[in-house]
């Protein structure tokens, strides 16, 4: 429940810093975002592995609405899908911590986009959550660049070893036929 009311908030927040703030920042700029960890998002004491991906989530429904994404996806009926998720814990983040998440695209080729999500407390990172997703409209994938218009330089070395764990893993739970 936690997770559907930051996203309301960050959703209202987006709309009202683009709608007043104007929206200067381009897909290719990074963006950040606050957030209080709530005991809603901890354990006992330290944010339950779940909450890191509800924050990546706020923080691309902020990204999309900033960068000005939402009206052309909205006017064609293009959704955001998450294809894949990949966490990685650098120091654990306290309840009742305020925590910024930095977002921004890493790259982008025919079918999939690549957010990174940094999770800081203070100036320090202590997660970072990658996001593979794609823009779907219905069944069909929109090229990214449909929506973003930017071409991104190479892809990154993470990302490159992160898509072949895929397809290895892949490729070992496919069915025999």
């Amino acid at each position: 429940m936690s997770g559907l009311i930051r996203n309301v908030l960050t959703i209202l927040l987006a709309l009202c810093r683009y709608r007043f703030g104007g929206h200067s920042t381009g897909v290719s700029d990074r963006l950040d975002c606050h957030f209080w960890v709530t005991p809603w998002d901890a354990g006992i004491r330290i944010l339950k592995s779940d909450a890191y991906l509800q924050l990546a989530e706020a923080a691309q429904f902020d990204f999309v609405i900033r960068t000005g994404l939402l009206r052309p996806m909205l006017s064609n009926g293009t959704a955001f899908v998450n294809v894949s998720q990949l966490i990685s814990f650098m120091k654990p983040v306290r309840l009742f911590q305020r925590v910024r998440v930095s977002s921004g695209i890493l790259f982008s080729d025919d079918k999939c986009a690549y957010f990174s999500h940094e999770i800081y407390v203070g100036d320090v990172v202590h997660a970072e959550v990658l996001v593979k997703m794609k823009f779907k409209r219905g069944r069909v994938t929109v090229e990214p660049y449909a929506l973003l218009q930017t071409r991104f330089g190479e892809r990154p070395a993470q990302l490159l070893a992160w898509d072949q764990t895929l397809q290895a893993m892949a490729a070992v739970h496919q069915v025999p036929s």
